[in-house]
This record gives C-alpha cells, sequence and structure tokens, in this order.
C-alpha cells in the first residue's frame, strides 16, 4: 500500500529546526523531499552540537531523516536554473529564511507563482505583519514574545523557558497543517498558494490556557493558582495544572532530581485516593470534602499526598494511583524515555543506521495513520543525491560536470 503523500514533491528551503522539522513530517507521510542545501556547507545543524567528530551532528541527523539532498549555490545564474527547474517539479516549496533572503535573490511569491501556478509556497517567520515583521527569532525569543516565559516557571523566580521546543517544532507542526489544507484545496482549485506561520503566533496560540485566565483576572483572583497575590498579569503558576483539575509534582522514594509523580486530583477520585494512601478520615472532613473546600489550602493537600508517594518510587505510585483510576505520570528523564523498552516496541523511538556515525535513536512520526505506514530512513549526507535529482531533471552527466565547474551545485 502506498503512502499518503506519494508523488508529492517538497523543495525543501528550510534549515535549523522549524521548518526541518515540518518537511520531515511531510517525508514522513510519503512525500518526496528535496533538501536544497549550500555546496560545501549544508545546513549550518550539521556541524552544530557534534557529539562525534567529523560527522553530521544528532541535531542535523534527527530533522532531517527521509529526505534526499542536493547542494545548490544560489547565488550562481546556473544554480539559480537550476532551482528554477526544480521549483517547475514540486508541488511545495518551504523555507524559513530571515525576512526577504529569497526575494533578494530575485524568487518573490509572485515569481514563484509565474513559475508554477500550482506551487504551495510555505514560509516560517518569526512574526506576522506589524512592528517586528523584519526581525530574526529562535526558539526562546518566541517564548518569550508569544507569552509562555512569562507564564511558565515559580512566582517568585524569573521568566522560564520551556524545555519542548513549541517555537520551532510547535510552528514546524502548525506550518504541516497549513500546507495539507492548501495541498487539498488545490486539488478542488488547481491553483496554489501561500501559506505563513509566525513563530509568536503559535507559541500564543500553544498558550491559549493564559491568554484566557488574563480576562479572568479582570473579574477576581485565579483560586486554582497557587500564588495568593495577583497583579494585573496572569502569574508564573510552578507546576498547577493550569485546567480545571488541581494537580501537582510531588516527591518520590530515591531522591534523585527527577523522582517526582505528577498527580491529579478529580473531585471523583478523592475518595478511592485517601483510601489508598490511608487517610479515609478525610474523605468526609469538610475541610477536603469537595473541591471548594480543597481549593483554599491545595499544598496542604498535596503534602498529604506526598507523604504517602515518598514511601514509593515513582513506578510503583503510577501503577498504585493507576489502579485507583488517579490520573498521574511520574517525572520521566531523557534517560528514562531512552530506557524505555516500551517505547522503541511501539515504534515511538526507533533505531536508525547511518553510514558515517552508526546507529542512534530518534523519534518517529508521532502520528500513525493507518494505512500509510513509516519507516524512519537515515538523514542525508551532504549533497548525496545531487546527481540523482540533476539527472531526473534532464541534466546529462556531462551538463552536471558543467554545473560543478561553475561552482552552481
Amino acid at each position: 500500500m502506498g503512502k499518503a503523500l506519494d508523488g508529492v514533491r517538497v523543495l525543501d528551503m528550510t534549515h535549523v529546526q522549524s521548518g526541518p522539522s515540518a518537511t520531515q513530517i511531510l517525508a514522513w507521510f510519503g512525500a518526496d523531499v528535496i533538501k536544497v542545501e549550500m555546496p560545501g556547507r549544508g545546513d549550518i545543524t550539521r556541524s552544530q552540537l557534534r557529539d562525534k567528530d567529523s560527522v553530521d551532528s544528532l541535531y542535523f541527523t534527527m530533522l532531517n531523516c527521509n529526505k534526499r539532498s542536493i547542494t545548490i549555490n544560489m547565488k550562481a545564474p546556473k544554480g539559480q536554473e537550476v532551482f528554477v527547474r526544480l521549483v517547475k517539479e514540486c508541488d511545495i516549496l518551504v523555507e524559513n529564511f530571515a525576512p526577504g533572503v529569497l526575494d533578494r535573490q530575485g524568487f518573490p511569491w509572485s515569481r514563484i507563482q509565474e513559475i508554477n501556478p500550482r506551487m504551495i509556497y510555505a514560509s516560517i517567520k518569526g512574526f506576522g505583519p506589524g512592528p517586528y515583521v523584519d526581525f530574526k527569532a529562535y526558539e526562546t525569543v518566541a517564548q518569550a514574545m508569544g507569552g509562555s516565559m512569562s507564564t511558565t516557571g515559580w512566582w517568585d523566580g524569573p521568566p522560564t523557558s520551556t524545555g519542548a521546543q513549541i517555537g520551532d517544532s510547535g510552528t514546524g507542526i502548525h506550518c504541516v497543517a497549513g500546507i495539507l489544507a492548501a495541498l487539498y484545496q488545490r486539488s478542488m482549485t488547481g491553483r496554489g498558494q501561500r501559506v505563513e506561520v509566525a513563530m509568536q503566533d503559535v507559541v500564543l496560540n500553544l498558550c491559549r490556557v493564559k491568554l484566557r485566565d488574563q480576562q479572568r483576572l479582570k473579574h477576581g483572583p485565579l483560586r486554582e493558582y497557587p500564588t495568593k497575590d495577583f497583579g494585573d498579569e496572569v502569574p508564573r503558576s510552578g507546576n498547577a495544572s493550569g485546567g480545571g483539575q488541581p494537580g501537582q509534582a510531588v516527591r518520590c522514594k530515591g531522591g534523585g532530581g527527577n523522582d517526582y509523580i505528577y498527580v491529579i486530583i478529580q473531585p471523583q477520585v478523592w475518595a478511592p485516593l485517601m483510601k489508598l494512601i490511608g487517610r479515609p478520615e478525610l474523605i468526609e472532613d469538610a475541610h477536603y470534602a469537595t473541591p471548594e473546600a480543597r481549593l483554599s489550602h491545595l499544598d496542604d493537600c498535596f503534602g498529604i499526598i506526598e507523604q504517602w508517594t515518598l514511601t514509593h518510587d515513582k513506578f510503583e505510585a503510577m501503577r498504585l494511583l493507576n489502579d485507583a483510576d488517579v490520573p498521574c505520570g511520574p517525572i520521566l528523564s531523557m534517560k528514562d524515555l531512552l530506557d524505555d523498552g516500551s517505547l522503541l516496541e511501539s515504534g515511538a523511538i526507533v533505531e536508525v543506521e547511518h553510514s558515517e556515525r552508526g546507529i542512534f535513536r530518534t523519534v518517529a512520526n508521532p502520528i500513525r495513520l493507518s494505512d500509510s505506514g513509516v519507516e524512519v530512513e537515515t538523514s542525508p549526507l551532504l549533497g548525496q543525491h545531487t546527481e540523482e535529482i540533476l539527472g531526473a531533471l534532464g541534466y546529462s552527466k556531462r551538463e552536471i560536470e558543467g554545473l560543478r565547474r561553475e561552482g552552481a551545485i
């Protein structure tokens, strides 16, 4: 059986993380993703944060699986000719250059449209229309300006970034959604269109519950927040759940930095939870019996639960709490996750053989389709498929050698 995006060709002009995370998802869905890189250097992440000398870094390999690589010098006239031929043959172009880079090279959206009216041209930028449109952005800049850092961390500490790459990879998956919507619409209209995604907008979209709370503040304190003093801005809330049910990370046996379990107290689980931890007298106690009664002293409630979790390791606590139907999750370190055999068995993490660095582990496609399986293939070496791709465009071996001599590829 074929893949969902079989026959779709993607011209991948992206680098670093936000763009490559998007095009890798498209490749996993079966698209032929042609990664265009600078001759001699390629995507800068090939050499960033290396753990092994003279091989592509994990930063690169884990964001560029299932792709082909071609090197093109976009400053050379012959290189631009190759690029034009690729534009004619591709369905989707994705780029995340600094604002205006492709325009200055002579390829604004209007020209791309002229070359291929069916082209879907997707751009990832730091900011949308407005005063910041020409500013550059990185992951943490997007978190800072999208509302994440101001609402992450402890109320008496500094703004904090999250380890999850919501600015980069979060924007990448939003871009995928826009591309697939445009591709579907093209099947009815025959026309391509522009897809634009801004990192600030995406982070704000992912912080919508905090935007909700900013508006709730007009009507009084946010009682589910652990802080007691409220100004006119949503405070940082530590590990409070942010939803309608209170939650907290409580310590477990072991005493290590990640020996914690996150526990959520739903109204219906209070009684079985108290029975489990040996405090049945609190089921009917007026200070604890209802969600409203517990809300004013949640720290006390979770302190009581922690007295019990400290007698169990986090995995044993998870098992016992789940048996009582209490929502919970142990704090898993990256080591825990890499060592978790169930994630390898399920295919969430896969082992990939790279021709130069050997076997490495990476995440697989988290989106699973029943009729479109995904086999994760290794990332390409720099320019590995240049001749193959040019040959498919109609270039002869002699012409390809000429392009090399002229520095076009």
